[in-house]
């Protein structure tokens, strides 16, 4: 089926009720939502010749347009290219060109990146979408469940991004493994969209949009931690999915307001490590409203899920282990974590975590190479380390693609290790993560070159990569230490840091 379907199904039933909101105020019910999201379909056809099958972009920060965008296209059989806002325009412009986009949804500020980047696709600006209403609209384009839906771009260890390709039937089968074991909604319910739309945040649309809730895009477009809890006294009960940093500020906030303006019914985290004093001090602060869910965008905000009545369950004898894992698998799939040679592991041991049911990822948009790599036997190998208790919750100890969480986003040394390279003045690089209070983890350049300086390198990596990505602190080496066969030893570099003062 194809996910627009929700969205008739809702107005159909529930077409007075409110869709889409802004801050506190409703910008459309579900009759108008899927009216208008149909016009805008029949113009995406009659002026951008889309045809089903087509994929379309998105590269803007979070507004109320996004939503209707993303119905507008699902509903003309197109599938969405989400690009993280944060990213470089060169970053999205490849992204652009490996897809095939035929347009790209945008706003002032992203669209004039892009055309400095020389991107010459046509980039309608979500804030004009009302002049592409047209006076008709179209219906539901029929779609399979194998059919492509969302594309999402997540980056390699090669440093060229991927394009994980979700069908109808991924999505469908993600949304309801979330209804079913993270968070059931009634009409009425509010999820609020105060992280990226483009990336877990967005995903979780689909579940109440199919059951009439309210989706909620900030006045500010983002995060603001003061501005989630004043949200929570217009919509009690509402829910929100946050990156480890994001809930470490909500409840450094709500400590120290009053009781009664915190109503926020459960804050969904994932994306990066929470560290176990963490979420501790957020039951203390405010209860026992959250729940942790472990995905890839190869399966999406669905490996693993530990849900909040397991969180809050303080009297168990085994709760502070349980509260520092990733928790137990979801219903509709299969996780093993296994030896180098594929073998499944029994409890105890630790291995890489693999994963297969219905959320798992078509493969990787014209990459047969990597996607050979990622599944095997109907298997999605994750690249994580991790290990099952005798009581089947999982906890994740490393990563074995070197991937570094910042701030909720991925972030792949080689990508950046790569631009520090074309520094005519930098002869080697290694980049490692750090543990960081605030983000989590940060980027750390170790870099062997001649008369740089820290400032310089920020400027050159600012030429290429996004900001969230360069390096906060390099350390300038002699040498990189290395094994017999040349290869850096980044366990080594991990070390360094321990000993000695960053640059700043």
């Amino acid at each position: 089926m194809n996910v627009a379907e929700w969205l008739r199904r809702s107005a159909s039933s529930h077409g007075g009720r409110p869709a889409l909101a802004v801050g506190a105020d409703i910008v459309a019910t579900y009759d108008a939502l899927y009216a208008q999201a149909g016009q805008v379909a029949a113009t995406l056809q009659r002026q951008f010749g889309a045809r089903p099958g087509d994929r379309i972009g998105l590269f803007a920060s979070n507004h109320p347009a996004y939503v209707e965008a993303l119905y507008a296209a699902w509903i003309a059989g197109l599938a969405v290219v989400p690009i993280n806002a944060k990213l470089h325009a060169r970053e999205a412009q490849f992204i652009l060109d490996d897809s095939g986009a035929i347009a790209c949804w945008t706003d002032a500020e992203h669209a004039a990146s892009l055309r400095a980047a020389g991107v010459s696709l046509p980039l309608p600006d979500l804030a004009d979408l009302p002049g592409l209403r047209a006076a008709a609209r179209i219906d539901v384009c029929a779609r399979s469940p194998h059919d492509l839906a969302w594309l999402f771009y997540t980056s390699g260890t090669t440093g060229r991004p991927k394009g994980v390709m979700l069908s109808h039937g991924n999505l469908v089968a993600a949304t309801l493994a979330y209804l079913a074991e993270v968070q059931p909604v009634v009409p009425g319910d509010a999820l609020v969209h105060a992280a990226p739309i483009s990336h877990g945040s967005g995903l979780y649309n689909f579940a109440y949009v199919a059951c009439a809730g309210i989706n909620v895009v900030p006045g500010s477009g983002g995060f603001d931690e003061v501005e989630v809890l004043d949200l929570s006294r217009r919509y009690p009960g509402m829910v929100m999915f946050a990156a480890p940093t994001m809930v470490k500020r909500i409840v450094a906030h709500a400590a120290q307001r009053q009781a009664a303006d915190n109503r926020i019914g459960t804050i969904v985290y994932g994306g990066g490590p929470m560290y176990l004093a963490d979420i501790r001090e957020g039951l203390r602060v405010m209860g026992p409203r959250f729940a942790q869910i472990y995905g890839q965008g190869e399966s999406p905000m669905t490996i693993t899920v530990l849900p909040k009545h397991v969180i809050a369950d303080t009297a168990h004898p085994r709760w502070l282990e349980r509260l520092a894992s990733v928790g137990h698998p979801y219903l509709a799939v299969e996780v093993d974590v296994r030896d180098a040679a594929g073998v499944p592991l029994p409890a105890g041991e630790l291995g890489e975590v693999c994963v297969r049911g219905s959320v798992v990822m078509r493969g990787y948009w014209n990459n047969p190479e990597a996607t050979g790599a990622a599944l095997q036997d109907g298997w999605l190998h994750t690249g994580d380390l991790g290990v099952f208790d005798a009581d089947g919750f999982l906890t994740l100890k490393d990563r074995s693609k070197d991937v570094i969480i910042s701030g909720g986003s991925n972030i792949y040394p080689r990508e950046v290790e790569e631009v520090l390279l074309t520094h005519p003045r930098v002869r080697e690089a290694s980049v490692v993560g750090m543990a960081d209070a605030d983000w989590g983890e940060c980027v750390v350049a170790f870099v062997v070159g001649d008369s740089l300086t820290p400032a310089e390198l920020d400027a050159h990596c600012l030429q290429s990569i996004a900001r969230f990505k360069r390096p906060k602190h390099y350390r300038f080496v002699a040498e990189l230490p290395k094994n017999n066969y040349g290869k850096v030893l980044k366990t080594a570099l991990r070390e360094q840091l321990a000993t000695g003062l960053l640059d700043p």
